[in-house]
């Protein structure tokens, strides 16, 4: 049975398989519509295969011309009929799925998984839909599953490694690549396989790897722009911007307004200091897409690129409304929250920002890394001691330092803050550190802290 988008594997015919688990075990190995010498037909079981076949052959014909509404109108009834078919229940998810009840397919894959755990097809098919439903622990155990039955032929297995091999590009590296490396035992290498070997030398910051890998793809999908925006970045992460930048702007001679190439080529300007020239080509790529799909939300990498941009180009006021709208869409992620507040310090609206942090830091286990939550920590005493906020900013300043050590910027902070609360001892403790590893870097700081340690002098 031909199935649209449903890969390259496929199932024994479905009125085959029907029929077979329709028959007693008496009776299997007897071809199809005949029966034993000591059952002879009657008339009901007759008219109950009639029936049967009739069923198979409408839901077959709907699903080779993707009516899956048709489908699942004629699967449901055989599903009820024969709960423990596998098949019949994959099918009926298949169809489930392909009509975005997503609830439903999960429920079908499921018994089908429960009726027949041999059977690989529903086992890829739920662990894919939990994948693109986020639920990633249940797709990751379905797909690992899957890539270790004995009943999947290599084709499959591959298949299921592969998928996990996607699903662990970003959280585990390392088992992506070997995953990936198991399915290419199985399988020859595609395009895509070619992608995310790419990809993953680029987690892993082997960027000349990752050269090899994109120069490969495009020799056998020339001019392809994923791969040339890749290579790009490969490229700029090898001190190669110049290279990078012919390569992009050569493509897009070819793909004028391909989004990723623009990206790319606007990410490359901005790590240049060339905001305002990549400005222009993230705004016209907006405009461009907001045309073509007028309903449809701006793509948040764009404009957290554009957003970045405005601020190296000092354009706050530009900066905050698109900071603003990232944060509401993802209210879990702290580092969203980090990038408004920080363009709201350079606005010198120091209260919002004060809060914005507090909620940031207070999401600890969000955070890409510790490192990460602690410069967090340390925006947030920055924060609070513009708002005179002193007893905050030695709290954040005591987070940040049970990851990173002080610096001259934090040292500072904590003898301003102490020196606010009459700490002196403590104020000339910070000061004194700070002096010592300031090294003539912070003019205006060190002035100010050889002279608050002079005045505290007349304190004692």
């Amino acid at each position: 049975m031909h199935r649209p988008n449903a890969g390259s594997h496929r199932l024994t015919t479905l009125a085959g398989l029907l029929l077979v688990a329709a028959l007693p075990a008496a009776a299997q190995n007897l071809p199809a519509g005949t029966h034993s010498a000591n059952e002879p037909p009657t008339q009901s079981t007759q008219s109950a295969e009639q029936t049967t076949n009739t069923e198979l052959r409408s839901a077959e014909s709907a699903l080779e011309r993707g009516d899956y509404t048709a489908a699942i109108a004629a699967l449901k009834p055989l599903a009820a009929a024969q709960p423990k078919n596998a098949h019949v229940l994959y099918d009926l998810g298949f169809a489930e799925e392909h009509s975005s009840d997503d609830t439903a397919a999960a429920a079908a894959y499921a018994e089908a998984i429960a009726a027949d755990p041999t059977v690989p097809e529903p086992q890829i098919a739920l662990g894919l839909l939990d994948a693109r439903n986020g639920r990633t622990e249940a797709a990751h155990r379905e797909l690992q599953t899957a890539s270790q039955l004995s009943t999947a032929g290599p084709a499959l297995r591959a298949r299921a490694l592969r998928s996990l091999a996607i699903l662990d590009e970003n959280t585990d590296p390392d088992a992506a690549r070997d995953e990936l490396l198991a399915a290419l035992k199985l399988s020859p290498e595609t395009p895509a396989d070619i992608l995310l070997t790419a990809r993953l030398a680029e987690h892993a910051s082997a960027f000349p790897e990752a050269e090899a890998a994109y120069r490969h793809l495009l020799t056998l999908t020339p001019g392809d722009p994923t791969a040339t925006a890749g290579l790009a970045h490969a490229l700029e992460a090898q001190d190669k911007p110049a290279e990078a930048e012919t390569l992009l702007t050569t493509a897009l001679k070819t793909h004028p307004g391909d989004p990723r190439l623009l990206s790319q080529l606007a990410a490359l300007y901005g790590s240049e200091g060339n905001a305002a020239q990549a400005i222009p080509l993230l705004e016209n790529l907006q405009a461009q897409l907001r045309a073509a799909n007028p309903g449809e939300a701006p793509d948040p990498a764009i404009t957290h690129l554009l957003a970045h941009l405005y601020v190296l180009n000092g354009d706050f006021a530009k900066a905050e409304p698109l900071y603003r709208d990232l944060a509401a869409k993802d209210p879990t992620n702290p580092m969203r929250l980090d990038d408004l507040a920080s363009t709201l310090v350079e606005e010198q609206k120091f209260t919002e920002a004060e809060a914005l942090l507090k909620k940031s830091v207070a999401m600890r286990s969000n955070f890409p890394s510790d490192s990460d939550w602690a410069e967090a920590a340390g925006a947030l005493a920055f924060a609070a001691s513009r708002n005179h906020d002193p007893q905050i900013t030695l709290q954040a300043l005591a987070a940040r330092a049970t990851v990173l050590p002080n610096s001259p910027a934090s040292l500072f902070l904590e003898a301003t803050a102490h020196d606010s609360l009459h700490q002196f001892k403590d104020a000339e403790r910070d000061y004194r550190a700070f002096l010592a590893i300031a090294g003539g870097k912070y003019p205006d700081q060190e002035f100010q802290a050889r002279h608050r340690l002079i005045a505290l002098e007349h304190e004692r």
